[in-house]
């Protein structure tokens, strides 16, 4: 017996309703990716391993999908490496490409390689899928698609605000009301990090801080004492988990608190400035908020950093992030090129959407129109009738065989179609189609010259 296909964990085929609702999705972000003056790039889906490696943090790289060499690789491998069975010894002998984690560190690479072709400021989108070695589960995929905005050139913080209203402006147009956006700072986490008397172990504390929600408190406060950060600077840092009041207000507190960090009191401006040019021009429905435990685990932010939320009472994950870059370039030569920008979490917005009934209803209407199949004669009438309704833009087929008219009205209604045409033996005489509505049953004919009436009364 053959064994039952199947696909790898973390992975989904999509029907054709899905990849509807998925392209609902991407239309709207293309659109106004484009309003908002960013041009498509697109990058390889894999890349030469050390562009990624050592880009990401440690956990970054634990979860980076390494691609072996083609050919005999093993038999490249010297008996000292391969008796050692050491992963971190082995496998630079026999992979030396990897699937991208995300588009941002191949973004930088590309800014790169093509410098002197690029107009900065460079606004650049991309939407293309992304792998992760990470463990399944709802929201989480190993393979997903990302859909990018960041702008390379600039350090002004209009910038920051420009994407917070990107943002804004995409999630009202998917009806998707109420998402929170929060902001943090870098600056500020290390200014942090400096006056808890914690600045060398920076990284381990971003880390751990940025689990909060997924381990709380106390989880976060365990896994910095594992990671050498003494009772005494975790006490000082507890506060922070608590941090109330406007935004206004947390910000004052922040500024107290970092008055004496040259580099955290920075980062309280830098978002000040953010937070009072948004209130000044005001959001269309999500809600702007500041969260000092927001850390983004990815090493090259340096400045504000975002996390999208969904509606409350809806359990997802985060549905969007990303932040300030200011030398992530100079990984690749190209020092001083400043860059920010955010992503759309494309399969946690359709799980919200589709949890919240915010897909239209017509979504799944693949068809408008399908002509029945009467015979040899009239098929071939019906498929010059459909070719005129294609050419105006109407999405129409022919049932392909002249099966029972029952079972290709069953077809029809299957397929969600609105209209049905007849066009049998009377109405190829009469030169007329009959187009009948599938909900209300109401029928009508018209004259096979009163095609273009027919199609101005959709």
């Amino acid at each position: 017996m053959a064994q039952k296909p199947a696909i790898p964990k973390g992975t989904r085929d999509f029907t054709p309703i899905e990849v509807s609702k998925r392209d609902y999705i991407f239309d709207i972000v293309k659109k106004h990716f484009q309003t908002f003056g960013y041009q498509p790039i697109e990058t390889p889906s894999f890349e030469n391993s050390d562009t990624l490696l050592g880009k990401y943090g440690e956990e970054g790289d634990r979860l980076i999908f390494k691609i072996l060499n083609s050919g005999d690789f093993i038999s490249k491998v010297d008996d000292v490496t391969y008796s050692s069975k050491k992963s971190s010894s082995l496998v630079p002998k026999i992979t030396e490409k990897a699937l991208r984690y995300d588009l941002t560190v191949p973004f930088a690479r590309y800014v790169v390689m093509h410098q002197n072709e690029l107009n900065f400021p460079f606004k650049r989108y991309q939407i293309q899928p992304v792998w992760r070695a990470d463990r399944p589960q709802k929201g989480r995929f190993r393979e997903f698609f990302q859909c990018d905005a960041d702008v390379v050139g600039s350090d002004s913080l209009l910038q920051e605000v420009e994407l917070v209203q990107l943002y804004d402006t995409v999630f009202t147009d998917l009806n998707l009301n109420g998402v929170t956006i929060k902001m943090n700072n870098r600056k500020i986490l290390s200014g942090i990090a400096e006056v808890i008397g914690a600045k060398q172990q920076l990284i381990d504390f971003t880390v751990a801080l940025d689990k909060l929600d997924k381990i709380g408190e106390e989880g976060v406060k365990k896994e910095m004492l594992s990671k050498g950060i003494s009772e005494g600077a975790i006490e000082k840092a507890t506060p922070l988990f608590s941090l109330q009041g406007s935004n206004a207000e947390q910000l004052e507190s922040l500024s107290e608190l970092l008055k004496d960090s040259e580099e955290g009191s920075k980062g309280v401006e830098e978002l000040r400035f953010i937070f009072e040019a948004i209130a000044e021009l005001g959001l269309q429905s999500a809600q702007l908020t500041i969260d000092v435990t927001l850390a983004r685990g990815l090493n090259y932010y340096t400045g504000a950093i975002f996390e999208v939320a969904a509606p409350e009472g809806v359990a997802m994950g985060s549905i969007g992030g990303g932040g300030r870059y200011d030398d992530l370039t100079g990984i690749f030569g190209l020092k001083d090129v400043s860059g920010v920008g955010i992503s759309f979490g494309l399969d946690r917005i359709y799980l919200v959407l589709e949890e919240l009934h915010l897909f239209p209803e017509a979504i799944d209407q693949s068809l408008d129109l399908l002509c029945l199949n009467f015979g040899e004669k009239e098929s071939l009438a019906a498929l010059k009738l459909t070719t005129v309704l294609r050419k105006a833009g109407l999405k129409a087929d022919l049932y392909p065989t002249n099966a029972k008219i029952q079972k290709q009205f069953k077809y029809a209604n299957n397929r969600k179609v609105p209209y049905v045409i007849l066009l049998g033996e009377q109405e190829l005489n009469n030169q007329s189609f009959v187009v009948k509505h599938m909900v209300s049953g109401e029928q009508k004919t018209y004259t096979l010259k009163e095609v273009q009436s027919f199609i101005d009364s959709l």
